[in-house]
């Protein structure tokens, strides 16, 4: 009988962990930097070549990266809500043109419409790696300071957007 007491107390331990992970949202995903300064870049810009971006340019107010690619298709059924978003004109809404073609992406923001201030053009991915981006779409909310406040994982929905974004954006430019 007691020889059955060590697989059996496994197993529910086993069943418990599954529980607990059963639970937990795939899109809620802990970041490093949540409450670190936004790594710094000095990207160009996908528009304009000849023009850069770095998270310096956007000090002294909150701003969204918004992590992007024309390959991507998460980020086609992110688009609408994305474009809905930035005509509210809440906050500077930047992309990140991550892992992709300049004209491609040119095309794919003429062909859907522009949702972004401008876009930076990480064409190899470093800057995308430096911001923990392990897939597209992903969604950084950061603060007046550079702080990086939010992460959102995944397209964004009119539900993120309404309880997730929303709530941090209105608390931050509030400080």
């Amino acid at each position: 009988m007691k020889r059955f007491l060590l697989p059996l107390g496994i197993f529910v331990g086993l069943l418990v962990f599954l529980g607990v992970g059963l639970r937990l949202n795939p899109r809620e995903i802990p970041s490093p930097f949540i409450g670190k300064p936004a790594p710094a870049f000095k990207l160009t810009q996908l528009h304009q070549p000849d023009k850069t971006i770095s998270p310096q340019d956007m000090e002294g107010q909150v701003w969204i990266l918004n992590v992007w690619a024309s390959w991507c298709v998460s980020c086609r059924a992110e688009h609408p809500y994305l474009m809905d978003f930035a005509k509210a004109n809440v906050v500077p809404v930047i992309g990140l043109n991550y892992k992709d073609g300049r004209m491609d992406g040119i095309k794919w923001l003429n062909d859907f419409g522009n949702p972004y201030a401008l876009s930076a053009f990480d064409n190899d991915g470093r800057v995308g790696i430096d911001y923990g981006v392990y897939g597209v779409p992903e969604t950084f909310v950061i603060d007046k300071k550079g702080v990086i406040r939010m992460k959102y994982t995944g397209p964004l929905t009119p539900e993120a957007i309404n309880t997730k974004l929303m709530p941090m954006i209105k608390e931050l430019k509030s400080a």
